[in-house]
């Protein structure tokens, strides 16, 4: 009888324990891409009924401009470049709007790149380095973005991007069809919190001679 009572007992015990296995919430790793995300923001990405922005340019003497009001969750976009206003829906790019939406994703990817890192399907994302990052000389963490051969506007491009331990971007390189050298070097500066939604506002390159900057940035949460 006490064996059998002793019996009892272990398999009451065992099943309690796989009860218990069964009832822990499964804690999911973040991948480096999720991380870098997450440190600029994106759980608040899904509040943005509105972004405004203007892109500006200062390459040398010359400056460049435009605006932009775009709802992410309708598709609804305006973009005013001069005198020109173009409205329309990202879902429904016709020809003459192809230009304008071709402009809204390269503006909005210098805005919101590292959201891209788990946005964008096909791309591969290389595994983390330490690498002396090109301007600073400072070893930081790397990884790089690829985007594959077909598709999209820019097929094929490249960017690797340096950051912190605080996961935020401090440096980018982008390679034009993945090539060897660089296309571009950049900074990320200027950092700016909005409602959780950290943006860097301004990107310099080392020679001084281009800004590539945001102002009139308002984002509007629903």
């Amino acid at each position: 009888m006490k064996n059998h009572i002793l019996i009892l007992a272990i398999l009451i015990t065992c099943i309690s324990c796989k009860q218990n296995k069964k009832i822990q919430p499964e804690i999911k790793s973040q991948t480096l891409a999720e991380k870098i995300t997450n440190a600029n923001g994106i759980e608040n990405w899904k509040n943005v009924s509105e972004i405004d922005f203007t892109f500006n340019v200062d390459r040398d003497t010359i400056h460049f401009e435009r605006s932009w009001s775009w709802q992410p969750k309708t598709g609804d976009v305006t973009l005013i470049s001069g005198k020109d206003t173009i409205s329309y829906k990202q879902m429904a790019v016709d020809s003459t709007s192809l230009n304008a939406d071709k402009s809204l994703i390269n503006d909005s990817f210098w805005l919101l790149a590292p959201f891209h890192l788990v946005w964008d399907k096909g791309t591969t994302i290389s595994d983390l380095v330490k690498e002396e990052a090109p301007m600073s000389k400072t070893i930081m963490n790397k990884i790089t973005l690829t985007y594959p051969n077909q598709g999209g506007y820019t097929p094929g491009d490249a960017y690797d991007f340096y950051f912190g331990d605080d996961y935020l971007v401090k440096e980018w390189i982008y390679r034009k069809g993945n090539s060897k050298e660089p296309s571009m070097i950049t900074s990320w500066d200027n950092y700016q919190d909005f409602n959780g939604l950290k943006i860097a506002k301004e990107h310099k390159n080392s020679e001084g001679n281009f800004k590539l900057y945001f102002t009139n940035v308002k984002v509007v949460f629903n």
